[in-house]
């Protein structure tokens, strides 16, 4: 889809030889970023070359609920398409999560896509302990702690980056479409970003993407997220099948951590 999975598969990439103790990232990983109650929004911006178009906008929310006796992260993430875009192509999906605060693990996964006229209805559950998901009735194996594309963002934005150098990749699994997929963050640094709500220190990943019918596989997305303890997405760029498309943070609401990181205009 052209705005929702920019955000989304943000996190999506391939394994690659790397430090052991990268590994345990998204095994060992606690809450410190976000709360029950955040909400974001962000706007997607297409290009085929000439101007750069709005193409809609996508939110998320966390709340806090109970599913089988556990305290779960209930998350959604919802996209759509503007209306001066639709004659090009309508979206209008649904993605959820429900993550233990224990573990910090996927427990249910839920997606209802609607893209330019393709559905797709998807209900996974995930025990961990037995290392299965159960997607349409069928059982499938999953690695240890592997997460959904939703979770993998939450998840990732715990990631302390300080322990990494430039160019190291923090591998994790994820299950989607009914496969497993191995991935990858690449830590690529800090540096300031310039985004519609000012300028910033931030934290650059770059995700090796699955290729799809929107992306091409490869390193081409690049993301900045903010520099504190947030850890908040401010921007995605990236190439499309066909233009590019830019994704950036326009508000946000009940954040963990008082928003750092600005710089001030001179």
């Amino acid at each position: 889809m052209i705005n929702r999975n920019k955000v989304l598969i943000f996190f999506c990439m391939l394994l690659l030889p790397l430090k052991i103790f990268a590994q345990n990232d998204f095994c060992s990983a606690r809450n410190s970023s976000f709360k029950d109650g955040e909400k974001l929004t962000f706007r997607v911006y297409y290009n085929m070359g000439f101007v750069w178009i709005n193409a809609g906008n996508v939110h998320f929310n966390v709340k806090t609920e109970e599913m089988n006796d556990k305290k779960v992260y209930h998350i959604s993430g919802d996209g759509k398409t503007a209306k001066s875009y639709e004659w090009f192509f309508k979206v209008r999906d649904k993605y959820e999560t429900y993550i233990d605060k224990e573990t910090m693990l996927p427990v249910r996964f839920v997606r209802h896509v609607n893209e330019g006229g393709i559905k797709i209805e998807q209900d996974v559950t995930m025990d961990h302990n037995k290392r299965q998901a159960v997607s349409d009735s069928k059982t499938y194996a999953i690695p240890k702690c592997t997460q959904d594309v939703l979770s993998a963002i939450y998840y990732a934005r715990n990631i302390d980056y300080n322990k990494y150098n430039p160019g190291d990749k923090i591998p994790f699994s994820m299950f989607l479409d009914d496969k497993v997929y191995n991935l990858y963050i690449k830590y690529v640094g800090k540096e300031k970003v310039v985004t519609k709500m000012g300028t910033f220190n931030s934290i650059k990943i770059v995700p090796l993407l699955i290729e799809g019918t929107i992306f091409k596989g490869g390193e081409k997305m690049a993301v900045w997220i903010t520099d504190d303890d947030n850890h908040l997405p401010l921007r995605v760029d990236s190439p499309i099948l066909v233009g590019s498309i830019k994704v950036d943070l326009i508000a946000y609401d009940n954040i963990r951590y008082p928003f750092a990181g600005a710089i001030a205009e001179q």
